[in-house]
């Protein structure tokens, strides 16, 4: 599904040349969630809006379904840590926002809308604005928004970051049980070893700058998963491996 070959980013500040990632190599199947954790500064969001179009690689080359990635496109969503949605746009608005921009019929808008207010759970909300709804509903407003684009895969980049402890517990399990009524390829950046774990199915763990992937874990429990897990020792032993490998 997406391929990054020997991916590297070099940024140049007036002479001032510093490499942000090297080399790194990195593959996603058809359906999976892959989470990414590693340092502060290592380069994990760069990655993200590299594979986005958002930002030129300085070498390497990556491809999605086959076809090489050169800037922008439908075929790939973007997730903010921010709420990244329009305040004056009602959550049906927004969430019909990029269905808009592609000139999709009134039917197929409506469809599409409709589906994604059910399955986030926002159907009574559709005519409310941002500013009404907590934080945890707007997230699920901004990833409504982005999986209306059909894209092929789901990039997230620290979505639950800005939530409280309990909010952000209740969007990773959102998210679980949508990754998998969707089928979605998800590529998740997190500081979080345990919220990685939890929702993915392999962990890959980053280096320092200049970053490359240290190991790939596998996680080993099977889904569905529920928030107790995260209590059994098992959980716990899991968390330790990534954790010193994160800190070698």
């Amino acid at each position: 599904m997406l391929a990054l070959k020997n991916i590297s980013k070099i940024y140049d500040n007036a002479g001032h040349r510093v490499e942000v990632i090297k080399g790194l190599n990195v593959s996603l199947k058809n359906r999976e969630f892959i989470a990414m954790v590693g340092p502060s500064g290592c380069g994990k969001s760069t990655l993200l809006k590299i594979i986005a179009g958002l930002a030129p690689a300085t070498s390497g080359e990556i491809r999605l379904a086959g076809k090489r990635i050169h800037g922008p496109g439908k075929d790939r969503g973007l997730v903010f840590q921010n709420f990244t949605l329009f305040p004056w746009l009602k959550v049906k608005d927004n969430i019909a926002f990029g269905l808009n921009l592609r000139k999709v019929s009134a039917q197929e808008k409506n469809k599409t809308t409709q589906h994604y207010l059910r399955i986030t759970g926002l159907t009574d909300f559709a005519e409310f604005y941002p500013k009404n709804l907590s934080g945890g509903m707007q997230q699920r407003v901004a990833i409504a928004r982005t999986l209306a684009n059909n894209p092929k895969i789901l990039l997230m980049d620290e979505p639950f970051a800005s939530l409280d402890t309990q909010t952000r517990s209740q969007m990773q399990e959102f998210l679980i049980k949508l990754a998998e009524k969707e089928q979605t390829t998800v590529l998740f950046v997190t500081h979080d070893i345990e919220e990685a774990i939890f929702l993915a199915d392999k962990v890959a763990v980053l280096s320092s700058r200049p970053s490359q992937v240290k190991k790939t874990f596998t996680i080993p429990f099977p889904r569905p998963r529920i928030h107790e897990l995260k209590y059994s020792q098992a959980f716990f032993d899991f968390k330790k491996q990534i954790a010193a490998c994160l800190e070698r």
